[in-house]
Formats: structure tokens, C-alpha cells, sequence
């Protein structure tokens, strides 16, 4: 799953602003899946979708599905251990990325739809927007690839 090196620049470039921020690169202290953190995830889901996008020639606002799909998982804890959250993590993260993020960052439409959607079809509401779909379908390939540790933790180099 290559981009070419000017796709490369461009994701690099669409990531640069939110991996300053400290508070993004604090998801690399939690784990995701298997040994992968949360923050390599995200970049995984993010380059993924990028290489979709571009590789089955879907017309998508680039730039937002990119900064939606790293901070897609932005809620800053670790799922795995029991807490006094309410509700089960897999309904209810998507909320917290999404207020963690708009705390955070200036947000637009399509990015807020990204990261609340996510989940989708485990939460009830679909996505939106085909940006919405795409990081949404590549959460799940990359969470079955690094769950069954198909995919090695850190393999997007940014």
C-alpha cells in the first residue's frame, strides 16, 4: 500500500499541524489493538483511507478525511482498563474524540462527521459524507490487521 512520494508530502503536510500538538501525542502512550499504539492506529486508518481514496479514484475533501481519521480515536485513556466511564467504550468513544478534538483543533463539517461516525454500523447514525465511509471501513481493515498482527506497529513514517 505505496502512495507516491508527492501523496506522501501531501499526507505529511495534512498531519503536521495535529502531531505538534501534545495532546495528540499522547494517544502514542495508549494501546489500540495487539502492540499497536493508539496513535500509530490512527495514522494507520489515516493513510489507508488517503490510499483508498486516491488508488479507487474517489473524489473526497483530502485534506479533511486525513486530519478526521487521525483524530478519529482521540479520547485519551486506556479502553482497556475498567473505569467509571458510563457505557462501553466502542459506543461511546467516538463522542469523547470528538469533544477532545473540537477542544483541541478548529474543526470542520466532514472532520466532526468522521470522527463521530466511525463506528458505524455499530453505532446507529451512518456517516455522511464518503470521507465519513472510507475512514470508517479502514478502521475496521486496520484494527483485523493489527489485532491479528498482520500489520506491523509504526509502519506509517510520517
Amino acid at each position: 500500500m505505496d502512495l507516491s512520494m508527492s501523496e506522501k508530502t501531501y499526507f505529511k503536510q495534512c498531519v503536521s499541524e495535529l502531531l505538534c500538538s501534545e495532546q495528540v501525542r499522547m494517544m502514542d502512550t495508549f494501546i489500540q489493538h495487539a502492540d499497536v499504539s493508539c496513535l500509530d492506529h490512527c495514522l494507520s486508518v489515516a493513510y489507508t483511507s488517503f490510499w483508498m481514496s486516491r488508488r479507487l479514484g474517489i473524489s473526497v475533501d483530502r485534506r479533511s478525511m486525513i486530519r478526521g481519521a487521525l483524530l478519529h480515536d482521540f479520547f485519551l485513556y486506556d479502553w482497556h482498563k475498567k473505569s467509571n466511564r458510563k457505557g462501553l467504550h466502542g459506543f461511546t468513544h467516538p463522542r469523547t474524540a470528538l469533544e477532545n478534538a473540537q477542544h483541541q483543533f478548529q474543526l470542520n463539517e466532514r472532520e466532526k462527521d468522521i470522527i463521530l461516525r466511525h463506528m458505524w454500523p455499530l453505532t446507529p447514525i451512518p456517516p455522511k459524507y464518503r470521507e465519513s465511509f472510507l475512514v470508517s471501513f479502514a478502521d475496521k481493515f486496520c484494527s483485523v490487521m493489527e489485532t491479528l498482527r498482520l500489520r506491523r506497529p509504526g509502519h506509517v513514517t510520517v
